[in-house]
């Protein structure tokens, strides 16, 4: 099936390029910013994190007064990326030296006493650096005084595994550490926000971050090498793995993710599955014993294909294998890489061309973060892409609710994935004819300014999260594939309660600033953008209109996600497409005052047109809805006089 999205970058070369203290261009951004005592630094995957940090903490404890630095990873083998590292030879002015016995990412228990005694140790001697995991920080704080933390930077990487929900620990040592001491804190994330709905931080102590962010385009545009980006799917009915060689291709440098045991497109047998793939691709002709890496003779020519597989359970043979991943250092060191719920964070393969997914990932951080893996700048390659392999809805299955639901939340994801991938616009309110758009910038006639810092630093900062949670938004799932719903419910009605959820401090007039600004960076990012001469056109509901003469209303007339779900109809057949519809009219929203608001005045224009009233036995969609407008307005009608006898 084509790809629901298709990115192309400029190799600008920007984000690889360095400057004369060896910064690049994120890590610049966020140097320029060392003094903040709160940091939410938000980038990609492979934008140079870890050595930022080691940037600002050396700041921090030569010119800022702080005493210690700790370092918090989510996981073991990403403490290597915090290892010591010579940066006085690139042109800054000290170097990250962090001593061995304070490094706590190694083999044994994240929460052994001798680990949780060492950070005690750490904390009240005169050693400047410690690297731990997300455990060990959570176990050494249970009775440690949040004011030994004064004059010391904490930094959490992969940031987004701490919430505010009352039973993530790391999220209230946090809080406590902010409250009761005067640390700083430095919170680094590539996913920008949680697979869950929880919010990172609660709204008053995020305000207490100065957000430093470097976006994905400005990441994938600055490249050298890597031109193109493709999200895509593919559907498949039985097993997966009669279906997998439809979509790996072998001379792709691969990392292939199999579904988790519990899921429904698992076999329930990992090992096996494993096995099969490896048949499917050729003859084994040995695994070498040092390394782990198992040889593969590919049937369609007999080339040697190399295969890691990091399924299985045995620990000394997955370390082997994974020494070795940590080690390669040319692209045909390994060709295809099996894993399962691992390879996603900290784990570094810039030759990987195409990220092979199984199954639905309920996680929106989960899918960023496999994305992740295969847009690192390389030159053995100049398109990566993310493909998910997706079970079809099948109409005898018990199941079809559950199927169609993971379909259209895969969808989605990509549809999050696009505004994430694609360039970043300012937009800004056109006055008049001669009010010409600089460059980066769309002028759109009737656009409300933000009228506060409050609503400018969330529509400059917070967008994507803000887009996060409208895609997962119980509603809005429900109502962004289903062509029944008018785009102006969804536009004014359904994506501002989102708003007031997650922003509850706004007024209605700030909520409709939000609200424009949402839907107009939804709808362009989703749109072609062409030029012809010196005019630029864009595509919107199926027509090209001039972008220097485009409207707010116009804008509000669109769903902004329908695109992909066009895509979807297209690439399944007819049975599964009315097995999809039926399921989606099945839950469809129940019809409220709001949206019958805005139906009516098109109810009425219906009527003048057709010169009837809309039918709810109607081929059409849209003029079902209608109906079922009309009669839920005569049943309030029934109520509201049955009230008034009463």
């Amino acid at each position: 099936m084509p790809d629901i999205v298709s990115v192309e970058y400029q190799q600008t070369g920007n984000s690889t390029s360095t400057n004369p203290y060896g910064m690049r261009e994120m890590q610049e951004r966020a140097f320029e910013y060392r003094d903040a005592q709160y940091m939410l630094l938000k980038s990609p995957p492979a934008s140079g994190k870890s050595r930022a940090l080691m940037f600002l903490g050396l700041d921090k404890l030569i010119n800022q007064g702080i005493k210690k630095v700790v370092v918090a990873v989510p996981e073991r083998s990403i403490g290597s990326s915090f290892a010591p590292t010579d940066l006085k030879k690139f042109g800054f002015f000290a170097n990250w030296s962090p001593k061995d016995n304070y490094n706590l990412c190694t083999p044994g228990s994240d929460v052994s006493k001798s680990k949780v005694s060492a950070f005690h140790n750490f904390m009240d001697n005169d050693e400047q650096i410690l690297i731990c995991t997300h455990a060990t920080l959570r176990f050494a704080c249970e009775g440690l005084d949040e004011k030994k933390f004064d004059n010391t930077l904490l930094a959490i990487d992969e940031f987004h595994h701490v919430s505010v929900a009352g039973d993530n620990k790391l999220g209230e040592i946090l809080k406590n550490i902010m409250d009761k001491s005067k640390a700083h804190i430095v919170a680094m994330t590539g996913s920008y926000f949680r697979g869950d709905s929880v919010p990172i931080l609660l709204p008053e102590d995020e305000k207490k971050f100065t957000k430093v962010t470097y976006n994905y385009y400005e990441q994938l545009n600055g490249y050298d090498f890597l031109k193109t980006l493709g999200i895509g799917y593919h559907f498949y009915q039985g097993r997966y793995t009669d279906a997998i060689m439809e979509v790996l291709d072998t001379d792709m440098k691969t990392i292939l993710h199999i579904p988790s045991v519990n899921s429904g497109e698992s076999t329930k047998d990992k090992h096996n599955e494993v096995d099969f793939i490896i048949d499917a691709i050729g003859d084994v002709v040995k695994q070498d014993a040092d390394t782990g890496v198992i040889y593969v003779k590919r049937k369609i020519d007999g080339r040697i294909i190399k295969i890691a597989d990091l399924v299985e359970d045995t620990q000394k043979e997955r370390d082997k294998i994974q020494a070795y991943l940590r080690d390669i250092n040319s692209a045909d060191d390994i060709d295809i890489i099996i894993a399962l719920g691992m390879a996603k964070e900290g784990f570094d393969w810039p030759y990987c061309e195409h990220a092979l997914t199984v199954g639905y990932r309920g996680s929106l951080t989960e899918i960023i973060q496999i994305i992740g893996r295969a847009t690192r700048d390389s030159d053995n390659k100049t398109h990566a892409q993310f493909t998910n392999l997706i079970a079809q809805p099948n109409a005898e299955d018990d199941e079809v609710k559950l199927s169609v639901n993971n379909m259209l939340k895969a969808i989605t994801a990509s549809l999050l994935m696009e505004q994430v991938l694609a360039p970043n616009w300012k937009f800004k309110t056109k006055v008049s004819d001669d009010d010409k758009a600089k460059p980066g910038e769309i002028k759109i006639r009737g656009l409300k300014e933000p009228s506060s810092q409050r609503v400018k630093d969330i529509v400059e900062e917070d967008i994507t999260d803000l887009k996060a949670a409208i895609f997962q938004d119980t509603t809005m799932l429900k109502a962004m594939p289903d062509v029944s719903v008018d785009p102006e419910v969804i536009n004014k009605v359904l994506i501002p309660k989102v708003i007031r959820t997650k922003y509850p401090d706004l007024t209605d007039e700030q909520v409709e600033e939000v609200r424009q600004h949402v839907v107009v960076d939804s709808v362009i990012k989703n749109g072609t953008i062409k030029q012809v001469a010196d005019k630029r056109f864009i595509r919107m509901a199926g027509s090209f209109v001039d972008i220097d003469d485009i409207h707010i209303d116009l804008i509000d007339r669109v769903n902004p996600f329908q695109e992909a779900f066009e895509v979807l109809s297209k690439s399944v057949t007819a049975k599964v497409l009315k097995i999809i519809q039926d399921t989606i009219a099945a839950t469809r929203i129940k019809m409220g005052f709001e949206e019958a608001a805005i139906l009516w005045p098109k109810i009425q224009e219906f009527v003048k047109t057709f010169k009837r009233q809309p039918d709810i036995n109607s081929n059409r969609e849209d003029e079902k809805r209608m109906a079922e407008c009309i009669i839920y307005l005569k049943e309030e009608r029934r109520k509201k006089a049955a009230n008034n006898e009463g």
